[in-house]
C-alpha cells in the first residue's frame, strides 16, 4: 500500500471539513431562512423591488444620513464580491454536477436569498458603529451581535447568554478575517495569475506582482476609494460579461425551449443524461443548485452587510437596496452562464468543469475570442471581489484589535495577494472555504432573534412613506 504524505492527509482532512460544512444541514438553514424571512416580511423582493431601484437612482437621498458612500456605490462594492468566480466558475460546477436541473434551484435560492440580503443588511446598519476618533463607520453581523444581544443581556443581569453573544461575535469576526485571506483573497489572485498564464505565458509571480500592486493602491483609500473603483468596475465587467453570453445564448436560439425543459423536468426528477451524469439523483441537483447559489450571492453569511454599513442610508431603505444583489448576481448573471453552457450542449462534456467549461461554452461562437473574453473578465472579477473582500477583513480587524490593526492588516493583505498567485492552495483554501461556511450560523441566529425588530423597522418605514414623511426627489 502506497504511503500517504502528511500533506495528502492534511488536504483529505480538510476537504472532509468543507464538505461537512456545506452539507445538507447549512444549504437547509439558508433556504429554510429565506422561506421564513420571505412570509414573515411579506414578500418585500416583490412588493419593494421597483422602490429599491428608487433608492439606488438616489430618488430617496437623505443628506443627513450618516454614512461615508453612496447607495449605489454600496451596492456595486457589495455586488463585486458577490459577482466573482462563483459566476463562473461555480455554475459551470453546479450544472456539471448536478445537471439542468440546479438552475431551477439556483434560482429559487436567489430568490428567497434577496429577503435573507433584506434582513440582515437592515440589522447591520441599525446597529452599526461609528468611531469616535476617526468618524468611520463599521458594520455588520458581529456588531450586531455585540449591540443588540450582548449588551441587551449583560444590562439585564443574564452573564451567561450576554457573555454567549459576545463569543459568537468575536467568532464571526475572526473568522471574517480567515476568509478574507483565503476564499476573499488568495483563491482571487491564483485564479487570475492561473488563467492568465494560460491564455498568454505571463508567469504567475508577474501577474501576482501587478495585482499585489494595484490593490496596494486602492486598499490605502479605505472604503472611499474602493467604493470608486467598484462603482465603475463592477458594472463594465457585468455588461461585459453579459453580453458575451448572451452572444452564445442567441446563436443557439432554437435550442433555448429544450433548454428550459431540461431545467423544469430534472429539477424534480434528476439527471437522466448518458455517460457522467447518468443517475444524478433529486438531492444532488438541488444540493448543487442551492450550495451554489448560496456561495456565489453570500446571502446568509452577513459579509456584504459590512459594505452596506458604510452607505449613507436608513438601515431599512439599504435593507430594500440589499434586495437587488442576489437578482443581479445570482437571477441573472448565474442564470445566463448556466444559459450559455445549456445552450451550448458543452455541459455535458466530463472531461472539463469550472471556468475552462464556461471558456468552452463561449468559444463555440466566438472561437477563440471567447477563450480570451472569459480570460479578461475573470480576471476583473477576481480582482474586484478581493478589493471589497479587504474591507471586509478589515471589519473583522477592527472588532478585534481596533482600528489600529487596520494599517498592519492591509500590508500583510498585499503580500498575500502575491503568495495566492504562486502558491499551492488546496488545504489553505479548503480551511478558507469551511470557515467561510461557518459564517451563517452566528448570523442566522442574529437575524432570527431580532426579527421583530426588523419588522417593526420596516413598517414604520412604509408609514413615513405613506403620510409623506419621506418624500420622493423627481
Amino acid at each position: 500500500m502506497e504511503d500517504i504524505s502528511f500533506s495528502q492527509q492534511l488536504e483529505a482532512l480538510t476537504a472532509e471539513f468543507v464538505g461537512t460544512v456545506w452539507g445538507l444541514p447549512l444549504v437547509g438553514l439558508l433556504v429554510g431562512a429565506g422561506f421564513i424571512f420571505t412570509l414573515y416580511f411579506g414578500f418585500p423582493q416583490l412588493s419593494l423591488f421597483k422602490h429599491a431601484i428608487d433608492i439606488v437612482r438616489g430618488k430617496y437621498d437623505n443628506p443627513d444620513d450618516e454614512g461615508e458612500i453612496s447607495h449605489f456605490q454600496a451596492l456595486t462594492t457589495a455586488l463585486s464580491a458577490t459577482v466573482g468566480l462563483g459566476n463562473i466558475a461555480g455554475v459551470a460546477v453546479a450544472v456539471a454536477v448536478g445537471g439542468p436541473g440546479a438552475v431551477f434551484w439556483l434560482w429559487i435560492a436567489g430568490f428567497l436569498g434577496m429577503t435573507t440580503k433584506f434582513t440582515e443588511v437592515t440589522l447591520a446598519l441599525k446597529y452599526r458603529y461609528k468611531s469616535a476618533e476617526t468618524g468611520s463607520v463599521h458594520g455588520g453581523p458581529m456588531f450586531v451581535l455585540r449591540t443588540a444581544l450582548r449588551e441587551k443581556y449583560l444590562s439585564s443581569g443574564n452573564i451567561p447568554l450576554g457573555k454567549l453573544f459576545g463569543a459568537l461575535a468575536w467568532l464571526y469576526a475572526f473568522f471574517v478575517i480567515l476568509s478574507s485571506f483565503g476564499a476573499g483573497n488568495m483563491f482571487q489572485s491564483n485564479q487570475m495569475a492561473s488563467i492568465i498564464n494560460l491564455s498568454t505565458g505571463i508567469p504567475e509571480w508577474v501577474s501576482g506582482l501587478v495585482f499585489a500592486v494595484l490593490a496596494f493602491i486602492v486598499l490605502i483609500g479605505g472604503i472611499k476609494r474602493i467604493a470608486q473603483v467598484t462603482e465603475k468596475l463592477v458594472p463594465a465587467m457585468v455588461v461585459l460579461y453579459v453580453g458575451g453570453a448572451l452572444t452564445v445564448v442567441i446563436a443557439n436560439f432554437a435550442e433555448i425551449p429544450n433548454m428550459f425543459n431540461m431545467i423544469f423536468s430534472s429539477a424534480f426528477a434528476g439527471t437522466a443524461a448518458t455517460g457522467g451524469f447518468a443517475g444524478v439523483v433529486v438531492k444532488e441537483v438541488i444540493v448543487q443548485g442551492i450550495r451554489r447559489a448560496s456561495f456565489s450571492s453570500e446571502a446568509g453569511m452577513g459579509s456584504a452587510a459590512m459594505a452596506h454599513s458604510a452607505a449613507k442610508s436608513d438601515p431599512i431603505q439599504e435593507g430594500i437596496v440589499a434586495l437587488l444583489e442576489p437578482f443581479i448576481d445570482t437571477i441573472l448573471v448565474c442564470t445566463i452562464t448556466a444559459l450559455a453552457l445549456l445552450s451550448s450542449g458543452v455541459w455535458s462534456d466530463g472531461d472539463v468543469q469550472g471556468v475552462d467549461l464556461t471558456a468552452r461554452a463561449f468559444a463555440t461562437v466566438m472561437g477563440p475570442a471567447g477563450k480570451y473574453l472569459v480570460a479578461l473578465t475573470v480576471t476583473m472579477f477576481a480582482f474586484s471581489t478581493l478589493i471589497s473582500w479587504s474591507y471586509y477583513g478589515e471589519q473583522g480587524v477592527t472588532y478585534v484589535f481596533g482600528e489600529k490593526g487596520i494599517k498592519p492588516y492591509r500590508y500583510l493583505f498585499v503580500i498575500f495577494v502575491f503568495l495566492g498567485a504562486i502558491a499551492k492552495l488546496s488545504v489553505v483554501l479548503n480551511i478558507s472555504d469551511g470557515v467561510y461556511g461557518l459564517l451563517a450560523i452566528p448570523n442566522m441566529i442574529a437575524c432570527f432573534l431580532l426579527m421583530p425588530v426588523v419588522k417593526k423597522t420596516l413598517k414604520e418605514y412604509k408609514h413615513k412613506l405613506s403620510t409623506g414623511v419621506i418624500k420622493r426627489i423627481d
